[in-house]
């Protein structure tokens, strides 16, 4: 019986799965805004991504006041040409040159703050990487659903392409099990706060009582850290499956997704020690139970297993992921994800962080 009971930590998180995927916010397809919308895309040696996002970017529909507005980072591979040549004529693309980061600034909130300053007449801020492509009700659908849910900040997380299926599906997993999705909705406290930062919807106003990108000028993660600054300034923010209308090719191999992975994973933790809490209690829950499966408990180790499974094939179905096979390789991808946690704070500690070139 008491071993049995163990399953109960892991029947409540699955359950809180699937009432989290069912409580998960989607934008409408075919919406239209009458609103002012400026699309910031911030670009650092992206000349051989950028082209499939701006297109979409260009493509996009049911949003008469959208204007586009690019900043070319101190780019070397031509990226700022790329824009040019497809952006042609169009007067919605407004493309600006980055100055470079001042002291106590990190690259990406330099560029972002230089945009959303480029962007002061907007309603609507919505923040995009160069790795995202949207479909042409995104934009319309995402700002309307900003305003149905009565939020300052919108974060849609788009379907993850790409390297990384044994890692990249924890992020959404991660935030379905383990955090309240309406909770953190109604809760004022920032800690309470999660948010990525490939596609970002903002209300220009409370951005502003935010602070603005200024507010997180040295976080590595600037996406967290902005949702939290809103939390603190009295704004709410809200999670949303974006799915169906973004995809996101965030690595293409596996050497750029530890090298992505390990620039701020660190981060993502108060210290080294809650880390190793977390890690382990991750292990002991969805790892562990493999090695008892030739044990006289197999029948329990088994349940475990599946238990872990399910909640993953929640999560994929919920968020545009891919279930089967690569659910069952849940354990794996807990003891790759320790991994990764581990190789961030040893690269910290020996200051290798670097990221486009820039040491952070």
């Amino acid at each position: 019986m008491i071993v049995w009971l163990a399953l109960a930590p892991l029947l409540l998180l699955t359950a809180h799965t699937a009432v989290n995927a069912l409580l998960l916010r989607r934008p409408h397809r075919d919406a239209i805004t009458g609103e002012r919308v400026a699309v910031l895309l911030p670009l650092r040696d992206e000349a051989g991504r950028v082209g499939p996002c701006l297109e979409s970017l260009l493509a996009q529909r049911g949003v008469p006041g959208l204007t586009v507005h690019i900043l070319d980072d101190a780019s070397t591979d031509g990226t700022a040409d790329v824009v040019r040549r497809i952006a042609g004529g169009d007067e919605r693309v407004r493309l600006l040159t980055g100055d470079a980061p001042p002291a106590g600034w990190l690259g990406k909130p330099n560029a972002c703050r230089q945009l959303a300053d480029a962007a002061a007449d907007a309603d609507v801020l919505v923040f995009v990487d160069a790795d995202v492509v949207l479909e042409p009700d995104a934009i319309a659908g995402a700002a309307g659903l900003l305003r149905r849910a009565g939020v300052t900040m919108l974060s849609p997380y788009p379907r993850i392409v790409g390297a990384g299926r044994l890692v990249q599906p924890l992020l959404q997993w991660s935030w379905l099990t383990f955090l309240p999705l309406r909770g953190m909705e109604r809760s004022p406290r920032p800690s309470l706060a999660a948010a990525g930062g490939q596609w970002l919807v903002l209300d220009r106003a409370g951005y502003q009582r935010a602070g603005g990108h200024a507010a997180v000028r040295d976080d590595v993660l600037e996406d967290i850290g902005l949702a939290r600054a809103v939390k603190r300034s009295g704004g709410r923010i809200a999670l949303a499956d974006g799915s169906r209308l973004a995809t996101c090719h965030m690595y293409g191999s596996w050497r750029e997704l530890t090298d992505g992975y390990g620039k701020s994973l660190w981060a993502s933790f108060g210290s080294a020690f809650g880390a190793a809490t977390v890690v382990v209690l991750l292990l002991l829950l969805y790892a562990v139970p493999v090695l008892f499966l030739v044990s006289p408990w197999w029948d329990v180790a088994l349940a475990a297993c599946l238990l872990g499974v399910t909640g993953r094939v929640i999560s994929a179905v919920a968020t545009g992921g891919r279930a089967v096979p690569d659910a069952f390789a849940h354990p794996l991808s807990i003891v790759l994800f320790g991994w990764l946690v581990a190789r961030s704070f040893h690269r910290r500690r020996r200051n290798l962080l670097t990221w486009r070139g820039r040491a952070l």
